[in-house]
């Protein structure tokens, strides 16, 4: 089998995949989380079971979209070829679908966690990991009753968490925190990775180790034959029995090349990381009211999120980055950043917030594991799981049909 894609969804798939049985090759342009999966906030965010369409979300939308600068922007460079997909966004965030978005995300985090939980130790990897929680902090009882029907949601899915409705109970969970924010909800169960690009290098070396294989090389086009399928590359074409799509943003691309179009889309998503960090950071803080979190990487602090939706080919607009900056030294009294690093990652996202798991309808030897939006990482051991399963031929754990990668045409 070929795997074409080394970030953490296609790693943790070919391991999965070999310890199957199965030979197989991982192929990727670039170097082991050389792209998205090595700068993202490193969380296992299991509790995030609600989908960016959602009700009501249009409201709001126009007032973010028109702000270069706020949680959610669309450039306006792009606005014109981001319409097809904003249609299904739209239709994704009415209230039948969205309630059928949340039921199947939620299936997906129950296995994930669990297979998560499984993978850690089959790696050994539990040095690898923190089990801090996270903390989502609301300024004012607005905001934060405004929270308070996605907090019902997750009990429902049976997420468990704690309400925390004074400042005193916050600063037991994270002290240091501007007083502004006078509510949070707090999820235990949350866990992140020490550092999301060591994280998915392990994982890799483990996977070499198994007698694994990892090639350099970019795959141009599909082609499904009766001997296989066969991937044109720069320099020669590699034949395999099965192929499994796992290169992120870039999938549909590739999946072109078969005769299918996916409408996938880029949330890009800045941060800015700095090696070391005197401000007592004791959990993962999440500030949904300004779309951005700040999380622990390695012996310092990664500050990033919200989305822009730029498609893959415009520069970065770092000031992104900055305001994010500048809003966590307001936010963490006595966090002085310095010799921080910015960065740019394109989180492959369809419009439903669901993934791309499932055999092409064109190849039915090419299986599509793609589109995770902000949850790779966090699903990355669930899908890893699935395509297992659908490389047997054999049942998935959960049912996958609402990760049907032609769901939207099939509409």
């Amino acid at each position: 089998m070929i795997v074409i894609g080394a970030g953490i969804i296609g790693v943790t798939a070919a391991l999965r995949l070999l310890a199957d049985g199965h030979s197989v090759t991982l192929l990727d342009r670039g170097d082991v989380a050389g792209e998205t999966s090595g700068g993202n906030a490193g969380a296992f965010a299991f509790s995030d079971i609600e989908p960016l369409a959602a009700p009501g979300i249009l409201r709001k939308a126009p007032g973010w979209l028109l702000d270069p600068l706020g949680p959610l922007s669309l450039r306006p460079a792009y606005a014109v070829r981001m319409m097809p997909w904003l249609l299904h966004f739209w239709r994704s965030s009415q209230p039948k679908r969205h309630l059928a978005s949340i039921a199947a995300q939620a299936r997906m985090m129950d296995l994930s966690r669990r297979a998560t939980e499984t993978l850690i130790d089959s790696v050994d990897g539990q040095a690898l990991i923190r089990r801090e929680g996270q903390l989502q902090v609301y300024e004012g009882a607005g905001e934060y009753r405004e929270s308070l029907s996605a907090w019902d949601l997750r009990r429902q899915h049976g997420v468990a968490f704690r309400l925390l409705e004074s400042a005193g109970d916050i600063a037991e969970i994270q002290p240091g925190l501007s007083p502004r924010f006078t509510h949070a909800g707090f999820t235990p169960d949350w866990m992140n990775v020490t550092d999301p690009k060591v994280w998915t290098e392990h994982l890799a070396r483990c996977f070499v180790n198994a007698g694994g294989q990892i090639r350099q090389a970019e795959v141009r086009e599909m082609v499904q034959g009766d001997a296989g399928v066969s991937l044109m590359t720069d320099g020669e074409t590699l034949t395999a029995g099965q192929v499994v799509l796992a290169a992120g943003a870039w999938s549909h691309r590739l999946a072109r090349t078969l005769g299918e179009r996916i409408p996938l889309e880029t949330e890009r998503g800045y941060n800015t990381t700095f090696p070391v960090c005197d401000f007592d950071l004791r959990t993962h803080v999440t500030f949904p009211g300004h779309g951005f979190v700040v999380s622990r990487v390695g012996q310092g602090v990664r500050i990033g999120g919200a989305v822009e939706l730029g498609g893959l080919n415009l520069a970065p607009n770092f000031d992104r980055s900055d305001v994010l900056v500048r809003k966590a030294r307001a936010f963490l009294p006595g966090f002085d950043p310095q010799d921080g690093t910015r960065w740019m990652g394109f989180r492959p996202s369809m419009p439903d917030s669901l993934p791309a798991i499932g055999r092409s309808g064109r190849a039915d030897r090419v299986i599509h594991a793609f589109g995770h939006g902000h949850l790779g990482l966090t699903q990355s051991a669930g899908t890893a799981e699935i395509v297992a399963a659908i490389a047997a031929r054999r049942a998935p754990d959960i049912d996958i049909s609402a990760f049907d990668p032609l769901r939207f045409s099939r509409r």
